[in-house]
């Protein structure tokens, strides 16, 4: 059984098509990129995965549960990670890590808090306000809430973003010793090329709501002819067809 399944999936804006049909696979404990310039529709994918947005048409399938009828049982084995969607600003960031421990009933919730904030170098930040925090260590947060309840499906959207080159490096160390110790699934949403190269299994290349292409990372180097996926991206969006291979 794969992790998360999609079939048909689209989603509609009165006369624009956000998603446009799509379909794609995850099995269980890969890692999956999504890439695609901006209004690609990489957001309202995941949005739609995680319940937020109701599709116009198709179905999702995670961790066995068909998230129209039964998402419930399947958002308690998930998570999500984004730096655009901000956690309560008078709040400190201890306090918000607690209320997704009691959303998601994790146990011992101080000792699941202190191994994040190590693990994670938030340490000197748990008692500041999340209002008062740089772009860079609002991700390290947002980072740590996804992962409050050690979930079974990841979604991640730019995991990285705002972090500087080491910390960034340090964060997709964890996410790899992350997923090599629990079996999680990941889908991961980013414009950094080399993280993708790095982290994912497979890579799902969207433009205007439709998957265009799709293959590992070295597959689709060899099927561009190209040296980097910065650049099979740019002849994507770019739709330089003669730069293809037959």
């Amino acid at each position: 059984m794969n992790a998360i399944t999609v079939t048909g999936l689209s989603k509609r804006y009165g006369e624009t098509l956000a998603v446009d049909g799509i379909d794609f696979s995850v099995p269980p404990g890969g890692t999956v990129g999504l890439l695609g310039g901006n209004g690609a529709g990489k957001t309202t994918t995941i949005a739609m995965l995680l319940g937020l947005l109701i599709p116009t048409a198709g179905r999702i399938t995670i961790l066995g549960h068909d998230m129209a009828h039964d998402r419930f049982a399947a958002l308690a084995r998930m998570n999500f990670s984004s730096p655009y969607v901000a956690l309560p600003h008078r709040l400190s960031v201890e306090e918000n890590l607690r209320v997704y421990c009691h959303l998601y009933d994790v146990p011992h919730a101080s000792a699941r808090i202190a191994e994040l904030a190590a693990e994670l170098d938030l340490g000197g930040l748990l008692d500041r306000p999340a209002g008062q925090l740089s772009a860079g260590q609002k991700t390290r947060v947002a980072l740590a809430k996804s992962l409050i309840n050690r979930p079974d499906v990841l979604l991640l959207d730019e995991p990285t973003a705002s972090l500087d080159p080491d910390t960034g490096d340090l964060v997709r160390t964890w996410l790899e010793r992350y997923r090599a110790q629990s079996g999680c699934t990941i889908l991961l949403a980013s414009h950094n090329m080399a993280e993708v190269e790095r982290l994912c299994d497979m890579v799902l290349m969207m433009k205007q709501g439709r998957i265009v292409d799709r293959g590992s990372p070295a597959d689709l180097l060899t099927r561009y002819r190209r040296d980097d996926l910065e650049e099979v991206f740019l002849d994507i969006a770019r739709d330089r067809q003669s730069e293809r291979s037959a």
